[in-house]
């Protein structure tokens, strides 16, 4: 995952080059003015007393290959806010996840939910872009970057009112993030040199950020309410990012509602 992690980031630095030619920055800026669709993903969050799904538009992933043979983005988004999802998560990485920035833009254009730029934030120029498509969050993956890039990025995200997910995947890197004090933190339950996934990733790291006050997320690795309530019960935490489990699901639907229902089962 490593070498996958570094391959995509060189063919970002080496694709954005070319972005930067077509679309300047003050471009990208008047467009954001004239857009109004913009939410406050972090708030609306935090405000929710119930359980946060942030389903995931995916078509196809590194380790997974192809997830969805007859995709299409409008259809997902549809069926994931009809059933209720607090946000949504877009992949918007074109080679190796076969997404587009385009699909917030269309999202945006028919529903009204906030919505995460999943990408590869390398670049401060990728706020301004990725909010002219109408996003609401962006994705900080501390394994990605150094400490500078990410200051740099954070920093620009806050200027433009977008909100930030750190993204973590192990205990020294989570007590990185906590200097983000107005971001959320997100827990990636993958273990980046292993590929291995766990859910008690989540537990273990709860412990170093605990004393966060934004919002924590739990990501990858969730397969039905089972481990939903399992993370709730060891910590509290009722966010949730799932993708490849709402994807492959023969009845995403029920899935969805069987994961909103899981604080309703456990008094804590």
């Amino acid at each position: 995952m490593a070498n996958i992690l570094e391959k995509i980031i060189k063919e970002k630095k080496e694709n954005l080059l070319l972005i930067k030619k077509e679309k300047t920055l003050d471009s990208l800026e008047k467009k954001i003015k004239n857009l109004n669709f913009f939410y406050n993903f972090k708030e609306i969050i935090k405000k929710n007393n119930g359980v946060s799904l942030i389903s995931e538009i995916k078509k196809a992933s590194p380790s997974e290959g192809i997830l969805v043979e007859k995709f299409n983005h409008l259809d997902l988004a549809k069926m994931y806010v009809d059933n209720g999802a607090t946000c949504l998560s877009v992949l918007t990485e074109e080679k190796y996840f076969l997404g587009k920035l385009s699909f917030i833009q269309d999202i945006k254009n028919k529903f009204k939910i906030p919505i995460l730029a999943k990408d590869f934030f390398i670049d401060p120029y990728q706020i301004a872009l990725s909010k002219s498509f109408g996003c609401d969050c962006i994705l900080i993956i501390i394994a990605a970057l150094d400490g500078n890039q990410a200051n740099e990025i954070y920093s620009e995200a806050l200027k433009h009112n977008l909100s930030v997910i750190v993204e973590v995947h192990d205990q020294k890197e989570a007590e990185t993030a906590l200097k983000y004090e107005k971001a959320l933190i997100g827990i990636n339950n993958r273990n980046l040199k292993t590929l291995e996934v766990s859910i008690n990733n989540t537990i273990s790291i709860f412990e170093v950020i605990k004393s966060h006050k934004g919002p924590i997320i739990s990501e990858s690795g969730i397969k039905n309410e089972n481990d939903a309530k399992y993370i709730y019960e060891k910590t509290g935490i009722k966010n949730f990012l799932i993708g490849e489990s709402l994807l492959k699901s023969d009845k995403p639907e029920d899935l969805m509602k069987r994961l909103m229902q899981i604080t309703q089962q456990i008094s804590r």
